[in-house]
C-alpha cells in the first residue's frame, strides 16, 4: 500500500487531553448505548484503530477472532503502539493508549492524517467497559504486553521476547455488569469487516469464529473497493440498466472523495450508504447532500441537452433520479465533524463542495462519454417522473372522493365503539362469510372487521398510481386512517393492533403475504413498531360428545384424540374460517383470554425487501432459486 508523507510517529505524537473519567458511569456518552448494539461498538472501536494504520499505508491484514470463552480479539500487521515511554505523561506510551481517554496519535500530533476511529479514545473506552483486557504490541523487534481488569492494571507493562512480527493484539472480555448482553453474534460482525473490506481495497479481514460446533473462517478482501460494495449492494431479483458500475473520485488538500453508483431496473427508492474515513455515517450528512444536489442537476442538464427533457417539461427531482440506483460514498478528511462519538452524521461543509463538484465534472464526462448508459439512465428517470405524476394525481382524485380521508370510513367496515387507540383492534378478514362470522363473534367495543374486497393487488408489481385506484386496497387506507406512502402519518392511526385474519391454507398464506407486502411498501412503520399481527384460526376441531377441543397442529391433533380417548373421537379438518359460527370464532381465534397471535417483527429491514422483491416480483428465476434452496424448511405443506 501506498504510504502517507513518511513523518516519525513517535512516543511524542501521542497526545493526552483528558483523563478516562466517567465512562463506566456512562457508557452511552461513549458508544451509545449498553444494548447489543453498543456490546459489537466496542469490537469497531479497535478494528477501526487497525484500519487507521491500514489508510496510513502501514497494515495489510485485520484479524479478528470470537473466541470460545466469550471474549473477542483483534490482531493486526501494522506498525504497533510506539514501545517507549511518554514524553508528558511519564508512563509507557501503551498504558497511555488504554487508560487515558483523548490519548491518541489522531490530534495534531503527526501520527496519522487521515483517521475515523480515535486509536486512544477508542481502546481506552473498550478496556474501561470491559471486565478484562490483554494487549501485546510487536514494535521494534520485541514484543510489549500489559494487562487490564475493568480499566485497571492487573500486569504491569513489560518488555518481552524478540520477534520480527509487527503489529498489535488487542483481547477483551465485555463486563457483564455494563452491558445487557456479552455475547458477541457473528452475522453483525461479518457485515461490519465485509463492508470495511470494500472501503479499503486491497486491505485483507479476517473472520474467525470459535463460538460454535465447528470453527468458521471468512476472508473479507476486495480488489474492486467500492465498485465491488455496489455490485454487493444490489438486491436479488432486479437487474442493472447499464453494465458497468459508474466510479468517481478526486481530492482538494488532504481530503478524498470516492463514489460509486449503478441504476437497476426496480421501482425502489435509492439504496445510498455514506462513510467518512470508514465510519458508517447512518445520518447522512454533508458529503451525502452533495451527492443528492449534484446528481439531480447533472441528470437535469444532461436530460435537456440530448432533448429528452424539452424546456417546458417540470424538472425531475430527487426521487426521480434516484430511483433504482445504489450508490457507496466514501470520504476521508482530517478532522472530520461528526455529531457524536459514534459518528453517526458528518459536519464539515467542504466536504459538502468536493463531493458536488467532482460529481459535476466527473458524472458529466463519464455521460458524454457513454450516451447510450446515459440516455438509459434519463429515461428510467423520466419514467419515475411520469408514473410519479400520476400517482399525484390517482391521489388527488381519490381525495376528491373521500378516500383518502381520514374521516372518511369504508362502507364495509364494522368500527368499534372505542376511539383509545390502544385498546382497539381492527380485523382484516379474508371473504364476506369470515367476516359475517367475525362481526357476530367479536367484542363490538374494541374490535372492528373489515371485509377483504376482492383480489389483493400485489403492490411489488405495480407502480404507487395503481394502489390509489385498487378497490380493494383503499377500504383499508380508509379504515386505518393514516395514508400511505409520503402521506403516511403514524399519529392518524385509528387501531392499536392491525390483526390479518385468512384461512389455514395456501390460499390464505397468500393472502396474508400480499397484504404484508403492501403494508411493507406503503406503511412499513406499522411493522417496524409492532402493530401488525398475523391471527392463528385452528386447523382442526376435535370432539367426542360434548367435549371439543381446538388444534393448531397435526401434533396438538394426535394429543387431544389420545387425550379424548380413540374410540369414538372425530376430528374435523376447517377448510376456511367461513365454516366457524361465531361462537367458535371468538374462542379460537379472537377472544384475547385464549386466542394465539403472532406479531410481524423485522430484525433486517434489508433482507426483508430483497424476499418482498424476489417472491413477489415479476422475474421468476429468482424465486425459484429461492423456493429451491429454502424447500427443506416447509413441510406438512396444505396444497
Amino acid at each position: 500500500m501506498e504510504k502517507e508523507n513518511n513523518v516519525a510517529y513517535g512516543d511524542s505524537q501521542i497526545q493526552v487531553l483528558e483523563g478516562l473519567e466517567a465512562v463506566r458511569v456512562r457508557p452511552g456518552m461513549y458508544i451509545g448505548t449498553t444494548s447489543e448494539k453498543g456490546l459489537h461498538h466496542l469490537i469497531y472501536e479497535i478494528v477501526d484503530n487497525s484500519i487507521d494504520e491500514a489508510l496510513a499505508g502501514y497494515c495489510d491484514n485485520i484479524t479478528v477472532t470470537l473466541e470460545k470463552d466469550g471474549s473477542c480479539s483483534v490482531r493486526d500487521d501494522g506498525r504497533g503502539v510506539p514501545s517507549g515511554i511518554h514524553p508528558t505523561q511519564n508512563l509507557p506510551t501503551l498504558e497511555v493508549i488504554f487508560t487515558i481517554l483523548h490519548a491518541g496519535g489522531k490530534f495534531g500530533g503527526g501520527g496519522y492524517q487521515i483517521a475515523g476511529g480515535l486509536h486512544g479514545v477508542g481502546a481506552s473506552v473498550v478496556n474501561a467497559l470491559s471486565k478484562r483486557l490483554e494487549a501485546v504490541n510487536c514494535r521494534d523487534g520485541y514484543e510489549y504486553s500489559i494487562s487490564f481488569e475493568r480499566g485497571k492494571i492487573v500486569s504491569e507493562f513489560k518488555k518481552g521476547k524478540e520477534t520480527d512480527k509487527h503489529g498489535l493484539y488487542v483481547r477483551f472480555w465485555p463486563d457483564p455488569e455494563i452491558f445487557e448482553t456479552v455475547e458477541f453474534k457473528a452475522d453483525i460482525v461479518r457485515n461490519r469487516l465485509r463492508e470495511q473490506a470494500f472501503l479499503n481495497a486491497g486491505v485483507s479481514l479476517t473472520l474467525i469464529d470459535e463460538t460454535g460446533e465447528e470453527r468458521t473462517e471468512e476472508n473479507f478482501c476486495y480488489e474492486g473497493g467500492i465498485k465491488s460494495f455496489v455490485e454487493f449492494r444490489r438486491k436479488k431479483g432486479t437487474e442493472p440498466i447499464h453494465n458497468d458500475v459508474i466510479y468517481l473520485s478526486g481530492s482538494k488538500g488532504t481530503s478524498v472523495a470516492e463514489i460509486a453508483l449503478q441504476y437497476n431496473d426496480s421501482y425502489d427508492d435509492e439504496d445510498i450508504l455514506s462513510f467518512a474515513n470508514n465510519m458508517h455515517t447512518i445520518e447522512g450528512g454533508m458529503h451525502e447532500t452533495g451527492f443528492r444536489t449534484a446528481l439531480t442537476r447533472v441528470l437535469n442538464d444532461y436530460g435537456k441537452k440530448i432533448g429528452v427533457l424539452k424546456d417546458g417539461d417540470s424538472k425531475l427531482d430527487g426521487k426521480d433520479v434516484r430511483e433504482g440506483l445504489v450508490s457507496i460514498i466514501s470520504v476521508k478528511l482530517e478532522n472530520a465533524q461528526f455529531e457524536s462519538q459514534t459518528k453517526a452524521k458528518l459536519g464539515n461543509s467542504s466536504i459538502r463542495t468536493l463531493v458536488d463538484n467532482i460529481v459535476t465534472e466527473k458524472l458529466t464526462e463519464y455521460l458524454e462519454e457513454n450516451p447510450k448508459v446515459g440516455r438509459t439512465i434519463i429515461e428510467k428517470a423520466t419514467e419515475a417522473a411520469r408514473v410519479r405524476e400520476a400517482a399525484r394525481k390517482a391521489r388527488e382524485t381519490a381525495r376528491r372522493k373521500g378516500a383518502l380521508e381520514s374521516t372518511s370510513l369504508p362502507g364495509k367496515l364494522w368500527d368499534c365503539q372505542t376511539k383509545n387507540v390502544e385498546e382497539s383492534e381492527l380485523f382484516l378478514v379474508e371473504g364476506n362469510s369470515a367476516g359475517g362470522s367475525a362481526k357476530d363473534g367479536r367484542n363490538s367495543y374494541f374490535q372492528a372487521i373489515l371485509p377483504l374486497r376482492g383480489k389483493v393487488l400485489n403492490v411489488e408489481k405495480s407502480r404507487l398510481d395503481k394502489v390509489y385506484g385498487n378497490p380493494s386496497l383503499i377500504p383499508i387506507i380508509q379504515a386505518l386512517g393514516c395514508g400511505i406512502g409520503e402521506d403516511f402519518n403514524k399519529e392518524k392511526l385509528r387501531y392499536g393492533k392491525l390483526i390479518l385474519m385468512a384461512d389455514a391454507d395456501v390460499d390464505g398464506s397468500h393472502i396474508r403475504i400480499l397484504l404484508l407486502t403492501f403494508l411493507f411498501r406503503h406503511m412499513r412503520q406499522l411493522i417496524e413498531d409492532g402493530h401488525v399481527y398475523l391471527a392463528q384460526p385452528p386447523l382442526y376441531k376435535v370432539f367426542k360428545g360434548k367435549q371439543v377441543r381446538y388444534a393448531f397442529t397435526d401434533e396438538e391433533r394426535d394429543a387431544y384424540i389420545e387425550e379424548l380417548g380413540v374410540n369414538g373421537v372425530e376430528a374435523s379438518r376447517y377448510k376456511g374460517l367461513g365454516e366457524m359460527n361465531p361462537e367458535q370464532l371468538r374462542e379460537t381465534t379472537m377472544d384475547p383470554e385464549k386466542r394465539v397471535l403472532l406479531r410481524v417483527t423485522m430484525e433486517d429491514a434489508r433482507e426483508c425487501d430483497e424476499i418482498f422483491s424476489v417472491l413477489m416480483g415479476d422475474k421468476v428465476e429468482p424465486r425459484r432459486e429461492f423456493i429451491e434452496a429454502n424447500a427443506r424448511y416447509a413441510v406438512d405443506l396444505d396444497v
